[in-house]
């Protein structure tokens, strides 16, 4: 029994009887066949192996769908449909944003187009050649374009093509905007402090006084200055967390 006859015995069988043992098998003796349509589309963006679980998907409506009456190979009707099947899954899920329909295809075409006349002039045709070949508009075609870069998205810590990350390409955080925030923050947190309490800190932060100093200052005893101290900066802690939304370090649970 050939190749031939033998698949078309497990389809009637699938088919007439709902063997669904024939159908398993029909599927184990197609898979060289999906993984071949598969590696065409490989280094695509896309593992292998998904490719292949997509190609089953594509197997499977062929074998649903097949006329069995045709006279035609299985293998025949499947390839396109396995391919099919791939190329949807590439169109449908593999953009990093949404891009509409019309567009991709579009996007296809003008990639179709570009690769068939650099084969056949030895040179890539500009923008306008490409919309004149295709009957649209430059713009469109320009359009479709920047839609196909939308195809797959990169990660920031792959590589670039002038070394080192794609990260290291743009420029880093400024620790400047940190710096800002932090000074409005710990004005804020002064305002809600008496005169006094502004005063110790003042002296004792800015200008690095010791609290003894800062006690003869402000005419009180060196404890009082260091628990004045203390609360000034609990109750400023307490009102940048507040207005973080966070709690502050140390505060009680």
């Amino acid at each position: 029994m050939s190749t031939h006859q033998y698949d078309m015995a497990l389809l009637r069988r699938y088919r007439e009887h709902d063997d669904e043992f024939a159908r398993a098998k029909l599927v184990e003796r197609a898979m060289p066949l999906v993984r071949s349509c598969a590696r065409r589309y490989d280094r695509r963006g896309e593992t292998f192996e998904d490719l292949v679980q997509v190609g089953c998907v594509g197997l499977v409506k062929a074998i649903d769908r097949f006329d069995i009456d045709c006279g035609l190979q299985f293998s025949s009707y499947a390839v396109p449909t396995i391919t099919g099947e791939i190329k949807r899954h590439f169109r449908d899920s593999c953009w990093a944003v949404h891009v509409p329909r019309a567009m991709k295809e579009l996007d296809a075409r003008v990639r179709r187009t570009r690769d068939r006349y650099e084969r056949e002039h030895g040179e890539l045709p500009s923008t306008a050649q490409i919309a004149g070949i295709l009957e649209v508009s430059v713009e469109q075609a320009e359009d479709a374009t920047r839609a196909g870069a939308a195809f797959r998205s990169h990660s920031l810590e792959g590589a670039s093509d002038e070394g080192g990350t794609v990260r290291e390409r743009f420029g880093a955080e400024d620790e400047g905007y940190e710096q800002v925030e932090a000074v409005i923050a710990i004005r804020e947190a002064l305002a809600g402090l008496d005169d006094r309490e502004r005063r110790i800190l003042f002296m004792r932060y800015h200008r690095d006084m010791y609290q003894r100093e800062i006690a003869q200052r402000v005419g009180v005893s060196q404890m009082q200055v260091s628990r004045l101290i203390r609360q000034s900066l609990d109750a400023m802690a307490e009102r940048v967390a507040a207005d973080a939304g966070t709690t502050p370090v140390g505060a009680a649970a």
